[in-house]
């Protein structure tokens, strides 16, 4: 398949196209419902899905608490394989620093409620209360 990448300093492609055409996320609607959230901001500003990304722009994007910055090198209409993916962006050395440090952080300094699933048991709230003094 033919996959189209325009390079040119005026190319432009919504947002919520271009993080999908990127693999920042499966699907459009979760591309577009991460930036009604506020989560990918473009030169620092909060954007609508609607906003047209630019080459050359530079985009932030939050994901489970990892905060990608990269550069916008081209757009493309259609998702293509993660080696074209990989094409249409450049992340900072900066925004790769933060994200390796928070990766190490999540190995050393677990969550401590990542165990907890659901609803607790009744023994989970015998503890709880003895724990905050409830009867």
């Amino acid at each position: 398949m033919n996959y189209r990448i325009s390079t040119e300093p005026g190319a432009k492609l919504r947002i919520d196209k271009w993080l999908w055409a990127a693999r920042f996320f499966k699907t459009r609607s979760l591309a577009a419902d991460a930036v009604e959230k506020g989560r990918v901001r473009i030169g620092g500003a909060n954007v609508k899905p609607a906003k047209d990304v630019r080459v050359g722009d530079l985009v932030e994007i939050e994901i489970e608490r990892f905060v990608w910055q990269v550069q916008v090198l081209g757009v493309c209409e259609v998702r293509g394989p993660a080696t074209v993916a990989q094409t249409l962006y450049a992340e900072t050395d900066e925004s790769r620093e933060k994200r390796k440090a928070e990766q190490e952080r999540r190995k050393t300094y677990r969550e401590p409620a990542e165990a907890l699933h659901g609803r607790p048991t009744k023994r989970d709230r015998r503890t709880i209360d003895r724990f905050s003094g409830g009867d």
